[in-house]
């Protein structure tokens, strides 16, 4: 076998390789939509029932996935899936936030979705978060006040962006812990005691309010020393530059021919008016007779550094003496101090709320679990969000529709897609042509071809080019709303 045939393996094997993963097995999808929290209720028979008589577009099947509500097994404090049909339990709250205006103050407030207008700022459309906020009492005066846990260092924007369905889950163990993970994956973690903001326990002591700072207290590490005096021979008035004297006026230079002159073939024009315009004077062109001199006008001599230049004089800065250190403020006890070590065991509370404040439209929520059992709550999870993952990633369209789709949005792919398929083939087709070479010549003839080299490379790059158009274009397109 010689070098082409391994060429012609390599290509055929990348061919096959493509139409394998954009083909995809064929068969029905039965997947119950989301609900949102405005449920149409009984309406929704009537809807269907016309749609049925309506002839609609068939859809590609894909592969069967069945979904069905999940039943909580275990103990458990509260879990909604949001698939009776009704939001019995549900109520619009009346209450209003505090230092608000009245327009904004309801909880209730609804508005219109509004498409987020271009930013100047960079990355001010980029940040995305996913908070934890405790509200914590103090057992001392009985208000609640935020802690916020550090932002997390995973990249959120996909979670955000790819229109798919994804696992939210807030994890507090008995130990302080906390982790917080998308689709079971942790994004953020710590701890209540050391890792919230401001902290859940006050410091002990605090600066005292009522201190001041002396007016004596010297805080200057460093001083002018007060002994110094200026050196007898120390010039300030000394000019940093001054003419070299060993600079010598070149030969030819002409003194008397200035450096511009009048344009003699500029004329005044004829709507000049010299009662407005004043005294019209020709523009100033560089003088011709200087082009061959090594320059016009007075000579001066060039400026150089003076070597006697110091500058003002200063004195010089010594330690000082009388230092005291930055002034702070002596510390007392905190008469609100307290130490509260079980944060976790957090307030009761007998509700769950939204608050929802989005600029995108079409969000879903529902599968609503809170337990004191990880095992419970995660086979909830499985049951509902898992089916769910697994119906989508069944729907996804394959790799070719995606490669059509893209290129719709971006018409230049065509022209990458012709040269990553394209060149390898014509640049094997002209290498099979040019005859063949046994091994004995290709042993005697020394390096391979420049073609042979062409055509190896153009085959890397056209798998290269390939698996960067998947990754870059293709791995977050989604199929539904989250």
């Amino acid at each position: 076998m010689d070098l082409r045939f391994f060429l012609l393996l390599a290509f055929g094997l990348l061919c096959f390789s493509r139409v394998s993963v954009c083909e995809h097995v064929e068969d029905d999808v039965d997947v119950e939509d989301e609900l949102d929290l405005d449920l149409p209720g009984a309406d929704d028979d009537e809807e269907l029932e016309d749609d049925e008589a309506t002839p609609t577009p068939k859809a590609p099947p894909v592969p069967n996935v069945t979904y069905k509500a999940p039943e909580p097994m275990g103990e458990h404090f509260f879990a909604e899936s949001f698939d009776r049909g009704t939001l019995d339990g549900w109520v619009l709250s009346s209450a209003k936030k505090e230092d608000t205006d009245e327009e904004i103050a309801k909880y209730d407030g609804k508005w219109s979705v509004e498409e987020m207008k271009d930013s100047k700022l960079p990355g001010d459309k980029e940040d995305y978060k996913l908070h934890f906020i405790l509200r914590h009492k103090n057992p001392k005066t009985g208000e609640f006040e935020e802690k916020h846990a550090k932002k997390p260092d995973a990249d959120l924007r996909t979670y955000y962006t790819d229109k798919k369905t994804h696992l939210y889950t807030l994890v507090v163990n008995p130990d302080n812990s906390f982790q917080v993970l998308v689709d079971q994956t942790v994004v953020n973690s710590g701890n209540l005691l050391t890792d919230m903001t401001p902290p859940i326990n006050p410091p002990a002591e605090i600066e005292d309010p009522d201190d001041h700072k002396p007016e004596d207290w010297d805080e200057r590490p460093r001083i002018q020393d007060p002994d110094a005096a200026k050196p007898e021979d120390w010039d300030e008035d000394a000019p940093p530059q001054i003419p070299d004297a060993d600079a010598v006026k070149p030969d030819g230079w002409l003194d008397d021919e200035p450096e511009y002159i009048g344009d003699p073939d500029a004329a005044k024009p004829d709507d000049w008016d010299e009662d407005m315009d004043g005294e019209w004077e020709a523009p100033q062109v560089p003088n011709p007779a200087c082009e061959a001199a090594p320059g016009c006008g007075a000579w001066k001599r060039p400026m150089v550094d003076n070597p006697n230049y110091k500058g003002k004089w200063k004195p010089p800065m010594i330690d000082n003496p009388n230092y005291q250190g930055v002034w702070k403020p002596r510390k007392i006890p905190n008469p609100d101090y307290f130490e509260d070590l079980q944060p976790f065991r957090m307030a009761p509370f007998s509700a769950v709320g939204l608050e929802l404040w989005s600029m995108t439209s079409d969000i879903f929520f529902d599968n609503f679990f809170i337990s004191d059992d990880r095992n419970t709550a995660e086979r909830w999870a499985n049951d509902g969000w898992g089916l769910k993952k697994a119906a989508e990633g069944a729907a996804e369209p394959g790799l070719a529709t995606q490669m059509l789709s893209a290129a719709e949005e971006r018409p230049w792919l065509w022209v990458v897609y012709v040269l990553t398929v394209a060149l390898p083939l014509i640049l094997i087709i002209v290498f099979c042509c040019t005859g063949k070479v046994s091994m004995e010549e290709f042993k005697e003839g020394g390096p391979p071809e420049p073609l042979q080299v062409l055509t190896t490379l153009s085959v890397c790059l056209s798998v290269c080019l390939s698996v960067c158009l998947s990754v870059c274009f293709f791995s977050q397109q989604g199929a539904t709303k989250i």
